[in-house]
């Protein structure tokens, strides 16, 4: 069994965990305590918002699960596969703020690309069927630099979702959507999270913290 239904399998019943987490920089002749012996797990098939201030350490403490940044102490274990940086996008997938498209590869492109590297049969259809359930069927054919910043993001969280991963972690994924379209990403996250994936999401948007399951509050590198 290879692709998602294996990192699916693999992450049944397992969470997603940081243990101890400690991450210092130097900012000029600062040193800043990011994180603070965090503890941090996320469960198959719930939604949990991460809450804190700018600063505050969201960022960090996403990129430590991720694999992104090594703590300085602490561990990450994720479920059939241990470390991060080994964790392929089908077990640990991100809607980073920055986004990361491809500027040469369409919407779908961009879309399809996970699936296509995880071996799925059709990735052009895995990428249509998800672009239509974030509203954004009729750019598929477009780059991402003919598109405004709010569909570049719903094409992140698209990029994300398409290979129905154990988890997702999503950085600010609502910052440049209104209202309504808001409410059609945490919908589908939603559904991902029915389907049994474990969705992290760090924001400051009240309409993601009233959407999930749990509430993290990231204060000085301490959960609260």
């Amino acid at each position: 069994m290879t692709g998602p239904a294996r990192s699916r399998r693999d992450a049944a019943g397992a969470a997603l965990c940081g243990s101890g987490l400690h991450k210092s920089y130097r900012r000029g002749r600062e040193q800043v305590h990011a994180l603070r012996g965090v503890d941090v797990e996320v469960a198959p098939g719930e939604l949990v918002a991460l809450l804190g201030r700018s600063g505050s350490g969201k960022s960090t403490l996403l990129n430590c699960l991720l694999g992104w940044e090594r703590p300085d102490s602490g561990v990450v274990q994720v479920p059939g596969v241990g470390s991060p940086e080994a964790a392929p996008w089908t077990t640990v997938a991100v809607v980073p703020q920055q986004f990361g498209l491809l500027d040469e590869l369409t919407v779908a492109g961009n879309v399809a690309l996970p699936a296509r590297l995880a071996g799925d049969g059709d990735p052009a259809a895995a990428a249509a069927g998800v672009l239509g359930s974030l509203r954004l069927g009729h750019l598929a054919d477009r780059l991402p630099a003919e598109v405004s910043l709010g569909e570049q993001q719903r094409t992140a969280m698209a990029r994300a979702l398409v290979v129905r991963p154990a988890f997702v972690l999503a950085d600010e994924p609502t910052g440049h959507l209104d209202e309504e379209l808001t409410a059609t990403v945490l919908g589908v996250l939603r559904e991902a999270c029915d389907g049994g994936t474990g969705v992290l999401v760090a924001s400051h948007d009240p309409a993601v913290v009233a959407s999930a399951d749990r509430v993290l509050r990231l204060e000085d590198g301490r959960l609260g």
